[in-house]
């Protein structure tokens, strides 16, 4: 069983630099906010006892495998991460990266046994495990008494919509019942845009200073952006072009100089 996040644990705001108006160094201005890990996009990364976990890019076939649980009458009626109402006996799951309303078909390889579920919750954030599944999803591949099984998880489609070349892989219950409208859907579902913010002025000019002297990092390209913070502007600092959380984070660490330095997606 797993638990439910009713509050934003985790934010891109991990440090921000300022510049003053003279020329002291950067200090600090603010630190992480806590907030719901929600929304109907839910692909912002995340934090959950202080270990971080990023979304990413998935296309239609990507397999994974390992433990699933299931939860049930406990929870039944709480607020899941998407902001939707858990219902036990809907065809949902719980999973921790992949993007909300993902479909996946799940097969317990202990008997060959498979269901198809809609991601609309994050977890569970036990080790091993990849899926959380509803009690109705769970009592389908026979895993009730066990609790957890091991299973293979097959990405069907996107937005709840089941991709027409996924019906091949379909269980034949769920072409009978119709459970999941069955169409047209992109190969793959992107993340966006990833970026690092290397630091925060309030001076234009010195943002831009310290932007042309970090124009050398190719490919990813120095620009600077305005914000609000505290009623007067505040001028960021970042480096654009990575192509996923996990490269923006490389970066990070192969870059220990640029302290302060934190993934932002788009």
């Amino acid at each position: 069983m797993r638990m439910f996040l009713h509050s934003w644990i985790g934010s891109f705001a991990i440090v921000l630099f300022i510049t003053a108006c003279t020329s002291s160094p950067n200090v600090p201005v603010d630190a992480p906010s806590s907030g719901a890990i929600g929304g109907s996009g839910s692909m912002k990364p995340y934090q959950i006892n202080g270990k971080w976990y990023y979304p990413s890019e998935v296309a239609v076939g990507t397999q994974e495998s390992g433990l699933a649980s299931w939860y049930g009458p406990d929870f039944h009626g709480r607020t899941t991460s998407n902001g939707e109402s858990y219902n036990m006996h809907a065809k949902t799951a719980a999973h921790k990266t992949l993007p909300m309303n993902t479909i996946v078909k799940v097969t317990n390889q202990n008997n060959g046994l498979s269901t198809v579920v809609r991601i609309n919750d994050r977890g569970p954030f036990v080790e091993g495990r990849v899926i959380d599944l509803s009690q109705t999803g769970a009592q389908e591949i026979d895993m009730i008494k066990t609790g957890t099984a091991p299973v293979v998880l097959e990405v069907l489609g996107f937005n709840g919509v089941i991709s027409n070349d996924s019906v091949p892989s379909l269980p034949q219950v769920v072409v009978q019942t119709q459970e999941f409208p069955i169409g047209k859907v992109q190969s793959s579902m992107p993340l966006g845009r990833f970026l690092v913010q290397i630091g925060a002025f309030r001076r234009e000019q010195g943002a831009q200073t310290f932007k042309n002297a970090n124009s050398h990092f190719t490919p990813y390209t120095a620009i600077v952006r305005e914000f609000e913070l505290g009623g007067a502007p505040i001028y960021r600092v970042m480096l654009s072009g990575f192509n996923s959380a996990d490269e923006a984070r490389d970066f990070i660490s192969s870059h220990p100089q640029l302290k302060g330095a934190f993934t932002i997606a788009e």
